[in-house]
């Protein structure tokens, strides 16, 4: 049989060679590997947004969203088309399977919503797709406060810093936010124009015609060649002034005589603030792969000089640097590794303290060669991979463990070192190769969970993986190597003190424990067995969850007020919670922002599109102390839930895939009115539903407009043509860009034509329009108008083109989201009668636990076949392979025990954690079923070889399972919600099969390998 360790044994130089060129690789790859906080992995979704100022939602579902939805339905692999009718706005999410290329079907969703640009309607001011990424997630966010600064000096200035942050490499894009739009505005005088005969759209007209920037051509002068230039942009006030409109009799009207030409900012459709105060915000993403420590180490140097520029009265304000998350995150699991590597070298002294030493060796080696083949494999360093570091800490030194206590055994049994290593390493080969290949199975389907759940978590396995494969190299290479130079030829027969105390408890207490049950070995089985059923109550009892909180120190809170609301009341309500959250000395920043969502700081959180009625605060406090934090933001949203006229919510970033709510119910059908009934009921039952916080139903409050029910008849009396007054209309409250103005830093701003307005359009503006006759008379508004108040829908919701609503809760703490859901849905279904054609649904964590738990039992059976076709190659018996797999009950039963007792549901991760324990608690009986077969085979008869195997086996057996318990402990001790209930599960699991298997494993062998016949 191949034996490795003779080979090394044998080239020492090569070895110790081989031994300094990993330790350079792994050094090298911790020197440059990317760190982040989470995982970045590419995410196949795509948003098209397309802006139609002024239409009505049913315009805009009609116009826009459907045939956008209809145009890339049509690709391949889409998994779901969502899209919002609102007012002059669409937004369509397009999902695609999870095993398509994002980077081929965004431009295959560009190329079909382009394709389409030709038959929308020509009002169309934007039309926008954008992808999801993981690393949109801004790595900063400051502010410039200034309380005087006008607004067009205070918008150059973020412009400059965004360039500047822009030039650094690894940033992929710098912005700045809540600038209203500056522009020189031209604001008639519709009296002047109708004394004049002059229609407002002659002004436009004429603005448009003396603000082409169409290149004129150019023309040779012998051998000269000159561009003739005429027109263009203008560059100064005065020029836009001297315009002629109109001529007559010599005399010339001029935009200056007819308009007020003076700079403005539009109607501010986001606005900010810093700690309450006037700002702009900042943030910049970077790009993939890189390494956010230096990213964000050029951007403060460059934020450093920057704000030596500023000029008086402005302020930077440093608020969110990603950085400080990702520093605190790894900082406390490389804290949690230190702990269990201390923990690790306790539970190896029974050893000795050389062959301690030996199993030591392949810590450090095993995880620099991990982490050489994760940065090779394309993952970084994140709060997954650390923890799955962490988590082969306690499995990386089993093999070590087993190779190294064989060879102090043969030693202490009189061979010399060179014969120990070699002999004990062939003779322990085959089972810890099986053993590892037990392991590796029980992980290697993590790696292929579907979905987003499955990528989040993918790095977690492949850290796993790479560092066992590594950690099985140096056992049967690099350890054999060491210990033949370094274990003590000369052992002690009993081992060191500390090894006879475990000895003397393994004869005094396991031994005679053993028999009895190999006395009567059904009743000892039956024991355990239904011992093992009462994990069916347990499992119950915890119920099932998908990811826990981030526990981050920054959330979010967010206002909503009704729709159709302006956009003055809902900086009301900000406004409220700026001077409630000033109250409070435990908070670091706060940043305010009116009409639009805050910048992306989390990874799962996309900023809220632009809504008059949307507010949004981000918080940050100094750091998250789990209970004291919890306990502010409980006090929060308890103060908020009383405040009049707007929901306000306070959001705690969540692990896990990007989720409006976690919970969500949708109803589908066709007619509007129908789902607008269903939901104000349905938003009844799920409100009186034990455990649901924030409940939300968009169709809950109709919006009211305006409708100006022009007379048409009238209207032509007057003279006045079919569509010129809506022009009117439109070019008084929204306006025309109608040509450029350029500045002397080469910055451009529209020059736009309107009526005059203060900040933003009042309702007594429609009396001051003019509507064009054709005989150059002016008609008011109001004489062929009878403006009416009118309800409308608020939004159209249309998921894989079909109409519907959805309603959304949040969780109160202490509850299950899956029982507060499955309560939630029982409610709805109980008080609602659908008609013909509607149906109810779920989304949210309901939607993705249905998804990943198909993937996760998938992952499952992958482990449990790859894991049996090993055992069958291993043992050759279907009834030693049952032996053997007879484990894997009192291990689940650990697992939901652990659980239980520490308070935890069955998680992703803790469902994770089940099934990397399979690989784990199978590799313990493989040693002891593989020992048992190899001293029958010496001529022991079967009790007696069953009893001498337990005992000798029973100290490997023991320090495996406890030194991986030892490299979990900090893990579970840390009481993060998303690896502490994988590292209890694991432990509790660990636990039970450590212990009772001690027992099955020795009395079902015994039952079903009674037949085997004695070799000689």
């Amino acid at each position: 049989m191949f034996n490795p360790a003779t080979f090394f044994i044998r080239r020492s130089q090569f070895t110790v060679v081989l031994i300094g060129l990993g330790v350079l690789l792994g050094l090298s790859a911790l020197q440059t590997i990317p760190r982040s906080e989470d995982p970045q992995f590419p995410v196949p979704s795509m948003s098209v947004r397309v802006a139609l100022p002024g239409a009505t939602p049913e315009e805009i579902e009609q116009l826009v969203a459907k045939p956008v939805e209809e145009a890339v339905y049509g690709l391949d692999d889409i998994k779901e088309v969502r899209s919002t009718s609102s007012d002059g706005v669409a937004s369509i999410a397009v999902k695609f399977d999870w095993s398509s290329d994002p980077d081929r079907k965004y431009d295959e969703v560009v190329r079909e919503v382009n394709s389409l640009r030709e038959e929308l309607p020509s009002g169309v001011t934007r039309l926008e797709v954008t992808r999801s990424r993981t690393s949109e997630t801004s790595i900063f966010e400051v502010a410039l406060v200034s309380e005087h600064l006008t607004m067009r000096r205070l918008e150059k200035l973020a412009n400059r810093l965004s360039e500047d942050i822009g030039r650094i490499n690894g940033i992929r894009e710098a912005r700045y936010w809540g600038a209203p739009q500056s522009e020189l505005r031209v604001s008639l005088d519709f009296a002047k124009l109708a004394t004049l005969r002059i229609p407002a759209t002659a002004v436009s007209d004429a603005l448009r015609r003396a603000g082409d920037e169409t290149p004129v051509g150019a023309v040779n002068a012998g051998v000269r060649r000159f561009v003739v230039r005429e027109g263009g942009a203008f560059n100064s006030v005065e020029e836009v002034e001297a315009v002629p409109v109109y001529s007559h009799d010599g005399a010339v009207v001029r935009v200056g005589d007819i308009a007020d030409v003076a700079w403005h900012t539009v109607e501010p459709e986001h606005v900010t603030r810093f700690k309450g105060k006037r700002a702009l915000l900042l943030t910049a993403n970077a790009k993939e792969g890189v390494d956010i420590a230096s990213v964000t180490a050029a951007t403060k140097g460059r934020l450093a000089e920057f704000e030596k520029r500023l000029p008086a009265g402005v302020k930077l304000e440093l608020a969110f640097f990603q950085e400080d998350n990702v520093q605190h995150r790894l900082s406390g699991l490389t804290r949690d590794f230190l702990l269990a590597f201390a923990i690790v070298s306790l539970t190896l002294l029974p050893l000795g303290l050389r062959a301690a030493g030996v199993v030591m060796v392949a810590i450090p080696l095993s995880l620099l060669l991990g982490l050489a083949a994760l940065q090779a494999l394309g993952y970084g360093l994140n709060q997954l991979s650390i923890a799955g570091f962490v988590l082969s800490l306690g499995l990386l030194v089993d093999d070590s463990i087993v190779v190294t206590e064989n060879i102090a055994r043969r030693l202490r049994g009189g061979e010399d070192r060179d014969t120990a290593a070699r002999e004990g390493t062939r003779e322990i080969f085959l089972a810890v190769a099986g053993c590892t290949a037990c392991l590796m199975f029980a992980f290697f389907p993590l790696m292929t969970l579907p979905e987003g759940s499955g990528a989040f978590i993918r790095s977690l396995p492949v850290a796993v993986l790479v560092t066992i494969s590594a950690s099985f190299l140096v056992a049967v290479t690099i350890i054999p190597f060491v210990a033949s130079r370094v274990l003590s030829p000369k052992e002690n027969p009993e081992g060191n003190r500390l090894l006879q105390v475990v000895n003397r408890g393994i004869h005094s207490v396991y031994r005679p424990v053993l028999q009895r049950a190999l006395d009567r070995p059904k009743t000892a089985l039956a024991i355990t067995l239904l011992l093992c059923a009462t994990a069916v109550p347990l499992l119950a009892a915890i119920g099932t969850s998908l990811f826990p909180m981030a526990e981050t120190p920054q959330f979010l809170i967010r206002i909503e007020t009704p729709e159709g609301s302006a956009q003055r009341k809902t900086d009301e309500a900000v406004r409220f919670v700026e001077q409630r959250l000033a109250q409070e000395p435990g908070i670091a920043w706060y940043a305010a922002n009116v009409g639009r969502g805050n910048p992306q700081l989390y990874y799962n959180q996309r900023q809220h599109d632009p809504n008059p009625t949307f507010g949004e605060v981000a918080v940050s406090l100094p750091e998250w102390h789990v209970g004291q934090s919890d306990k502010l933001v409980a006090r929060l949203r308890e103060e908020f839930s009383h405040y009049p006229g707007a929901r306000i919510s306070v959001i705690l970033f969540a692990q896990g895939p990007s989720l409006e709510a976690p919970i969500e119910i949708r109803i589908t059908g066709n007619d509007l009115t129908t789902l607008q009934h269903l939901s104000r009921t349905a938003e009844t039952a799920l409100s009186e539903t034990p455990g649901v916080r924030d409940p939300n139903n968009p169709l809950r409050i109709d919006r009211v407009d305006l409708t100006l029910e022009i007379d048409e008849a009238k209207a032509a009396a007057l003279g006045v043509p079919a569509g010129a007054a809506r022009r009117a209309v439109r070019l008084a409250l929204t306006g025309e860009e109608t040509a450029r103005f350029r500045d002397a830093d080469g910055d451009d701003y529209p020059v736009r034509t309107r009526l005059p307005m203060d900040n933003r359009n009042e309702m007594a503006a429609l009396e001051a329009i003019y509507a064009p006759g054709t005989d150059g008379a002016a008609v008011p508004l109001t004489a062929i108008s009878s403006p009416e108040l009118q309800p409308s829908l608020t939004r159209i919701d249309r998921f894989n083109r079909q109409r519907m609503v959805t309603l959304t809760s949040h969780v109160e703490p202490g509850y299950l989201t899956s029982d507060v859901t499955r309560r939630a849905l029982a409610n709805v279904s109980d008080v609602l009668t659908l008609p013909p054609g509607y149906s109810i649904s779920l989304g949210g964590d309901a939607e993705e636990q249905s998804s990943g738990a198909s993937g996760l039992i998938s992952a499952l059976g992958v482990a449990i076949g790859g894991i049996l076709a090993v055992l069958v190659l291993e043992f050759g018996r279907f009834k030693l392979v049952a032996v053997v797999a007879g484990i894997v009950p009192l291990g689940i039963f650990g697992a939901v025990a652990g659980l239980w007792l520490g308070g935890y549901s069955l998680s992703f991760t803790a469902t994770i954690g089940v099934i990397a324990l399979i690989g784990i608690e199978i590799k313990n009986s493989i040693l002891l079923v593989d020992f048992t077969e190899q001293l029958r085979e010496t001529g022991l008869d079967m009790r007696t070889a069953i009893e001498r195997a337990g005992e000798i086996r029973f100290l490997p057996v023991l320090l495996t399972s406890v030194t991986a318990i030892g490299g979990l402990t900090p893990l579970a001790m840390e009481g993060s919600g998303l690896y502490a209930p994988m590292a209890v599960a694991i432990i509790g699991g660990l636990v039970a099969s450590t212990l009772l298997s001690r027992i099955a494993t020795p009395v079902m062998y015994l039952l079903l390998a009674h037949d085997r016949k004695e070799q000689a």
